[in-house]
């Protein structure tokens, strides 16, 4: 046991952030603290590092327990560079590296018996050196450092002149390096891009110690936590597995106590009913009944009625009229910023009830296609044709599309004015705006309550097109959970782009990957994105870049772009690719019925000569030559057709 936290309970001002919060940490042993955002999960970490005290409760923690914790906004730092003030987390290391160099230098001019004194020191001092990794610790740090996202050329910058998230990311590198025995991280991934998030989950998944996290990235901790902390309800539940199980078992909890719930309220109506009944027959034995179980009904344990932290935003995306088959079409697209082409001779196409999502590092060029579609800026060349009766809503990350000067109240009435004073109040409160809230400024709002407003103009539009630039910035969990479900169930189309993995893994159906300026499209989501990126087909750019040789080229021969599909090593255009998919997805399923077809007919062949087998063992059958010479003559043709039956079998596997 690492840690003991038991029975806590925080209180910040008159308000009970949580009580009777109890959980032990052990050796090894990834917890993840999730819960509403304001529900104590920062502050938690704080108690446990003794930055803050409980109002009850007690922590219990190893004296040999080393701690590293990383906060979300990062206090000043040395004034050295990046290398060097992550080199130096292992300044034991440092010292006995400069110590041995010492030991090495004093040998010149010893006799022999001093040369074997000297000798033997040298080498125990060199086997502890090896002990504590001092032979790898230079490249460790700079593998950290680079696998954060920091390049060779970061290195000498200094710490001082960083922004406050490159700063988390050198206290995150310093922290690694450091390897505590318990790590606690505070939104880690805050400030880093989708592929250091990735290398930092494959590093603390195999982290020998232990980790408690805070972080919004649900397929972050789906990869990394193995118990998940719920602070929620004011108090805290503890539940085993990953995220998505931690889901799991909270929605059966949650059903399971509604129900035990209900079932106690249908008893004490009941219990009441029978009282007053008792009562109105006005007897002596019916009172002194009626008492005797109002007295039993007085001693029944309540329970509580679930209720979350927060009121369950309501999200229901609903077309007003649906579009064509042929819900985009793109040709050709191209934009250039400056000297930086983002991207060229984009074509891609939608189709009715896509949900299509757009991903690649930032900088590439993904938000900037959303504009073009929505004619916010202008392309340098190609064509994007609307099919018919398509009618777009459009969810803009930076939220532009608000008006500060208006009120919450304002901004939906003015946008949907055949709407009624209530009709309005009652959109609003469904995105948690109640009371004299809708007659706050736009300007004054969080990005988050920002959001919660263009959802509530999402909603409203009746669109059949969604398009959306990072549709869960700023939202809590549940709120992204709330979106999914309602995207998921949403007839129309949508085209968004996120670095959210687990809600394109939850809502895409096709992706389409921006890299070498161009893209690359998987006909799944996230995790077969995933499971399909490294393969050959798609590790080729195009334009000016060069195919490797080892590769299959997905560059055509006049250095053209499109969408790469793993089925074909030229670039396809979108209608192609569609149609490409669709074909390769019905040859797959008949594959798939013939295999199992075969796979039966094998079964049948075997058993049929198993039975052959059998009877060759029976005396009177041994004793009847014509029966024998019939057997074998059947069976030598079933294993002529089992062998046949093998054979396709195996060209239909290959």
């Amino acid at each position: 046991m690492i840690l003991d936290c038991h029975d806590l309970k925080v209180e910040w001002g008159d308000e009970v952030l949580f009580d009777r919060v109890s959980f032990l940490v052990r050796e090894h042993e990834h917890i993840a603290i999730v819960g509403p955002n304001g529900c104590g999960k920062t502050t938690l970490l704080s108690v446990i590092m003794g930055e803050l005290r409980p109002a009850d409760g007690s922590i219990t923690r190893s004296s040999d327990v080393t701690v590293g914790y990383l906060k979300q906004y990062q206090e000043d730092l040395s004034d050295t560079t990046i290398h060097d003030h992550v080199l130096h987390a292992r300044q034991d290391i440092l010292d006995m590296e400069e110590e041995l160099t010492q030991m090495e230098a004093s040998f010149e001019g010893l006799s022999e018996n001093e040369l074997h004194d000297a000798m033997e020191k040298y080498h125990s001092k060199m086997h502890e050196f090896d002990l504590k990794g001092g032979h790898s610790y230079r490249s460790e740090v700079v593998g950290v450092l680079k696998g954060l996202g920091f390049t060779e050329d970061d290195f000498d910058k200094p710490v001082e002149r960083l922004s406050g998230g490159e700063k988390t990311r050198v206290n995150l590198a310093k922290l690694l390096i450091t390897e505590p025995d318990l790590l606690l991280l505070d939104e880690p991934i805050n400030h880093l891009d989708m592929k250091s998030i990735e290398w930092l989950e494959g590093y603390l998944s195999d982290y020998r110690g232990a980790i408690i996290i805070v972080a919004h990235d649900r397929y972050f901790l789906d990869k990394v936590a193995s118990t998940i902390i719920d602070l929620n309800f004011h108090t805290g539940k503890v539940y085993k597995g990953n995220y998505t199980e931690f889901c799991r078992q909270k929605d059966e909890w949650l059903l399971t106590m509604e129900r035990e719930y209900e079932n106690q309220q249908r008893q004490i109506a009941h219990e009441e009913a029978v009282i007053k009944k008792l009562r109105q027959f006005n007897r002596e034995k019916s009172i002194k009944r009626a008492e005797s179980r109002v007295k039993r009904l007085e001693k029944i344990k309540r329970i509580e009625k679930i209720k979350s932290d927060d009121t369950d935003m309501h999200l229901t995306l609903t077309p007003k009229l649906a579009s064509g088959k042929d819900v985009l079409e793109v040709e050709g697209l191209a934009k250039t910023f400056g000297e930086r082409t983002l991207f060229y001779d984009l074509d891609f196409e939608l189709h009715r009830g896509e949900h299509v999502a757009i991903i690649g590092e930032n900088g590439t060029g993904k938000t900037t296609i959303l504009k073009v579609l929505n004619d916010r800026i202008p392309a340098d060349a190609g064509k994007v044709r609307l099919g018919t009766n398509v009618t777009i809503a459009y969810y803009d990350q930076e939220q532009q599309e608000l008006n500060d000067s208006k009120t919450l109240y304002d901004e939906v009435s003015d946008a949907y004015p055949d709407m009624t004073e209530t009709e309005v109040r009652n959109v609003l409160a469904a995105f948690l705006f109640t009371d004299d809230e809708v007659f706050q400024p736009i300007s004054t709002l969080s990005g988050g309550e920002r959001g919660r407003v263009s959802l509530a103009k999402l909603m409203l539009s009746g669109a059949n097109f969604l398009i959306l630039d990072e549709p869960t910035n700023h939202l809590d969990m549940e709120s992204k959970e709330i979106l999914e479900n309602a995207i998921n169930s949403y007839e129309g189309t949508v085209l968004y782009v996120s670095h959210d993995r687990y809600f394109i893994n939850q809502t895409a159906e096709r992706i389409l990957e921006l890299r070498d300026e161009g893209l690359y499209n998987y006909l799944g989501d996230y995790d077969y994105y995933l499971s399909k990126r490294d393969e050959p087909a798609y590790q080729n750019g195009h334009g000016n870049n060069t195919p490797s040789p080892v590769n299959i080229s997905a560059q055509s021969s006049d250095g053209t772009s499109g969408i790469f599909s793993e089925a074909n090593s030229r670039p396809l255009s979108g209608k192609e690719d569609y149609e490409n998919q669709k074909r390769l997805a019905a040859e797959k399923k008949k594959r798939e019925r013939e295999i199992a077809a075969v796979e039966a007919e094998i079964e049948d062949l075997e058993a049929r000569i198993a039975e052959i087998d059998e009877e060759f063992l029976d005396p009177d059958t041994q004793k009847n030559s014509a029966r024998l010479n019939e057997l074998i003559a059947i069976q030598t043709r079933l294993k002529t057709q089992l062998d046949e039956k093998y054979e396709l079998w195996d060209s239909l596997n290959a």
